[in-house]
């Protein structure tokens, strides 16, 4: 399509501003509670540590697709690095489901085994996770809502802060009741939602890598819109992929019921981009033709 949407590139400066306050808290999260875990003896707060850690990666990931997004195309990088943030969300959600199933793990062990242990540390230092994971959730929060590699970070983030609220809970039944089988018990619970959580952008981010059609994109719809524009006579070999989560192509052959001029067809594709607005689609690639012998169906195996 001719036109393209424009980007605010102060509202990209937040975004990384937001990220880099949030790795930094979390680098004094995870050192904290490391240290916290040794001196108590808590596997908890070690746990919660590990957590952190995949979380400072993850941030760091997060951070460098903001980066690379706002690098220009170039002769040998025609998108330009478009897609990084896609792939951050990939790589985020896929590490999001792994440290869910190393907790469980880790979780199962412990509550076949639960040792007393330094609950006033524990305590102390899960309010930190607490205080520190909700700061950096509310500055990614506007962000994760329209963005899936903002949202890969909120939620990681948000998983920990949890994470924190279990390890803190976990820690007063431990002091004032002497339930040590609690905290595996809350930790399991939020492994399960890690999952449930990461699953849905994990399938979202490969939908976008393996250049399937957007789920809210009917083809047929398309095609039939544009096959009652004037002088068209068929609409085949339809693409229709997400670049990112800003920008919808359309690429397709169109047959013409009679041999047109470029002005002619200049004046078609407009109202084809016309059309095709109206579902989303933000770039159209139109091959003309008109007796061509090619295959005619919808989809074609390039």
């Amino acid at each position: 399509m001719h036109q393209h949407n424009g980007h605010n590139h102060s509202h990209r400066d937040l975004k990384g501003r937001n990220l880099i306050i949030s790795i930094l808290l979390n680098v004094l999260i995870t050192v904290s509670q490391f240290i916290g875990g040794i001196i108590s003896g808590s596997l908890a707060l070690l746990s919660d540590a590990l957590h952190n850690f995949s979380d400072v990666l993850s941030l760091l990931v997060s951070y460098i697709a903001t980066v690379l997004s706002k690098k220009k195309a170039s002769t040998n990088k025609t998108f330009g690095y478009k897609r990084a943030e896609i792939i951050a969300a990939f790589v985020n959600s896929a590490t999001l489901i792994v440290v869910a199933v190393l907790l469980i793990i880790e979780s199962v062990e412990r509550f076949m085994d639960p040792q007393p242990i330094g609950y006033n540390l524990v305590i102390w230092l899960s309010l930190l996770g607490i205080l520190a994971n909700g700061f950096s959730v509310l500055l990614l929060k506007k962000d994760s809502d329209h963005n899936m590699n903002m949202r890969s970070a909120y939620l990681h983030l948000l998983t920990d802060m949890l994470a924190s609220v279990a390890v803190l809970v976990g820690g007063l039944l431990m002091k004032f009741y002497g339930l040590f089988w609690i905290d595996p018990l809350l930790t399991v619970l939020i492994a399960i939602y890690l999952i449930y959580m990461g699953y849905d952008l994990l399938k979202a981010s490969t939908r976008v890598l393996m250049l399937f059609t957007p789920q809210t994109v009917e083809i047929q719809q398309i095609v039939t819109a544009i096959s009652q524009l004037p002088r068209i006579k068929n609409v085949h070999h339809v693409h229709i992929w997400q670049l990112n989560e800003e920008e919808v192509h359309l690429e397709a052959h169109i047959d013409f019921t009679d041999d047109i001029s470029l002005s002619e067809f200049d004046i078609i594709l407009d109202r084809i981009e016309e059309v095709v607005h109206k579902y989303g689609i933000n770039h159209v690639n139109i091959q003309p033709e008109f007796g061509k012998c090619d295959s005619k169906h919808l989809i074609v195996q390039d």
